[in-house]
């Protein structure tokens, strides 16, 4: 009767716990071509992060002032704030699914992003997601750390005065350089000091912030009279054939602003205590704490129309209009807070894992976050932010293809492909099952091409507002072109499994697509 008997587990993994695995001490592959401590699994004794931590990373994570300009920013595409809210909301519970799926990894393995992908990419392959994602959050990096600065040298110029006209280098003030540098620097020397660090930071910081935005919205109340006139502001859309068009690519464009962590939240979980902590932490952190803050900026926006005349969706040029120096420092302090918080757990953290993964001889976390500092300023980004067409329907919409696309790679081969099984020793060891051919896996190669083609293919653009044809890159794509996300994601599963076949791994078997 053996053959009723269950499989034993691929070599090298030792289940310590129903959903926690790690490598026996001494059994870890010391390849340096695909290995070093920051790629290993995080040790059982390490994987300590609770719901509330997870909770904390995500307010503070969606309290930032991009944030702030992507809900406003819909105010200023003429939505009312029930609309804007909604469409935030919905993207939210949307791209909350994947990342939850791909989380699962985390806790299981102990794994990053990148080590994640050489299951389904080949550990070569892997390079490929590894460096798109590496490659948008060096852009995100440069954009934060461009507003950070910018907010800073805005509401000093406020306090001290005069700062705005000091002599330029290269077209801007060199006072506004000098916030630029500095903040870049703090940013950099925070995250230097490692993941502990930034989990600390981010369990004071959310608080923070949160008391931050009630703050701004208890000033602008007052100045409109009330919340009356904040909620009155009436839509410029309708709920008709003007507004379905504006809403689905800003729904997209919602979804793509965190494809992004979608791909890498194993770079956090892997250091979760368990399921249940990053399921409930992440499920009680992203969708409610995006809502309020939506909810927050478009009251404040609506209540900057009523006061001004006008939709300021910049936080930081709102509160410049007060002349109260206290608040100027609050906001100052705010500000700061805001912005670090994101940018070091968002845009620094994935891309100094991916970079390692690249060359783990030569590159740690430490020093992949430097490169992402230095890539993220020399990039110049920061004009990606200029009005609302170029930062929710150009650049959001064209990242959400091409993130969408590796998720429903990386969902396909986890989930259906390989029922959550992987062996991990044999994610870090050439010749192995995830080898492949020479390192790449065929399969998604083909998956990721198609559906990036499909997902961003018809990309297209207003005339005069942003890079791409009226009529699409691609024409008859172009219908696609504003459900990008959703396309890529679809798409890109799909044709995995289909690619992949009869060679699927059954529970509890070690096997996968053959390696060659």
């Amino acid at each position: 009767m053996t053959s009723t008997a269950p499989p034993p587990p691929p070599r090298d993994r030792i289940p310590t716990a129903p959903d926690r695995v790690e490598i026996p001490a001494g059994a870890a592959p010391d390849d340096s071509r695909f290995v070093n401590e920051d790629l290993l699994p995080v040790p059982l004794e390490r994987r300590n992060w609770t719901t509330y931590n997870f909770a904390a990373l995500w307010v503070g994570m969606a309290h930032n002032i991009p944030s702030w300009l992507l809900a406003s920013g819909l105010v200023a595409l003429g939505m009312d704030w029930k609309q804007a809210v909604f469409t935030i909301a919905l993207a939210n519970l949307i791209v909350l699914g994947p990342m939850l799926l791909t989380g699962h990894a985390g806790p299981k393995y102990g794994i990053p992003f990148p080590v994640l992908a050489r299951a389904s990419f080949g550990l070569r392959g892997a390079n490929l997601p590894a460096l798109i994602r590496a490659a948008v959050a060096c852009a995100w990096f440069g954009i934060q750390t461009w507003i950070g600065g910018v907010g800073i040298f805005t509401l000093l110029g406020k306090i001290f005065g005069g700062w705005a006209r000091a002599d330029e280098i290269g077209g801007q003030p060199w006072t506004l350089w000098l916030c630029f540098v500095l903040f870049w620097a703090l940013e950099l020397a925070i995250i230097y000091r490692g993941m502990d660090t930034l989990r600390r930071f981010e369990n004071w910081a959310a608080p923070f912030v949160i008391v931050g935005a009630l703050v701004l919205l208890v000033w602008v109340a007052v100045k409109a009279g009330g919340l009356g006139p904040l909620l009155d502001q009436p839509s410029k859309l309708g709920w008709g054939k003007e507004f379905w068009p504006v809403f689905f690519p800003s729904l997209m464009g919602m979804i793509a602003f965190w494809a992004t962590l979608s791909l890498n939240i194993p770079d956090f979980t892997r250091f979760g205590a368990g399921q249940r902590a990053q399921i409930r932490g992440q499920s009680l952190g992203l969708p409610t704490t995006m809502t309020l803050f939506a909810f927050l900026s478009v009251l404040v926006t609506s209540g900057s129309q009523a006061v001004y005349g006008e939709a300021i969706w910049d936080p930081v040029q709102l509160v410049a209009r007060t002349d109260n120096v206290f608040g100027l420092l609050y906001a100052l302090v705010t500000v700061l807070v805001a912005t670090i918080s994101v940018n070091i757990a968002a845009n620094v953290v994935s891309p100094a894992y991916d970079l390692a993964n690249l060359a783990p001889k030569f590159i740690n976390f430490r020093t992949g976050a430097l490169i992402t500092g230095v890539v993220g300023v020399v990039i110049m980004p920061w004009k990606l932010t200029e009005t609302p067409e170029l930062y929710i329907f150009t650049w959001l919409g064209l990242v959400g293809g091409l993130l969408g696309t590796v998720a429903g790679i990386l969902i396909a081969d986890y989930w259906i492909v390989r029922r959550t099984v992987l062996d991990l020793a044999d994610l870090y060891r050439p010749g192995g099952r995830y080898w492949y051919t020479n390192g790449w896996n065929w399969r998604a190669v083909a998956a990721f091409a198609v559906g990036g083609v499909l997902a961003i293919g018809g990309s297209h653009s207003a005339p005069g507002k942003g890079p791409f044809p009226a009529d699409g890159l691609v024409p008859f794509l172009k219908p696609l072109a504003d459900y990008g996300w959703a396309v890529g994601l679809a798409s890109s599963l799909v044709l995995y499994v289909v690619l992949t076949g009869r060679e699927r791994v059954t529970p509890g078997s070690s096997s996968g697509p053959a390696a060659r």
